[in-house]
């Protein structure tokens, strides 16, 4: 991956998209120090795809991710605590 200035990226920007677009993806920094990476949309399609899902998808979707069995509400025995 090739390292671009910010002020080069902003002086240069349609040379640093085509750079990305032909080479792969293009890191920017500031001050020296590696703030942003620019990637091709094919890339970064693949990446959100590979992607595992938040928990919040996990819990708002409608498919059931195990078999796990709920005893029913006020059935469930208390474990009381042995005083010594």
């Amino acid at each position: 991956m090739n390292a671009w200035s910010v002020q080069d990226a902003k002086a240069r920007f349609s040379e640093l998209l085509d750079t990305c677009v032909s080479e792969g993806p293009q890191v920017v920094t500031r001050r020296g120090v590696e703030t942003a990476v620019l990637v091709p949309i094919a890339e970064w399609k693949r990446l959100r795809d590979a992607a595992r899902p938040s928990l919040k998808q996990l819990l708002l979707s409608a498919s059931t991710r195990s078999n796990l069995t709920l005893p029913i509400r006020g059935r469930a025995t208390r474990r009381f605590v042995l005083e010594l």
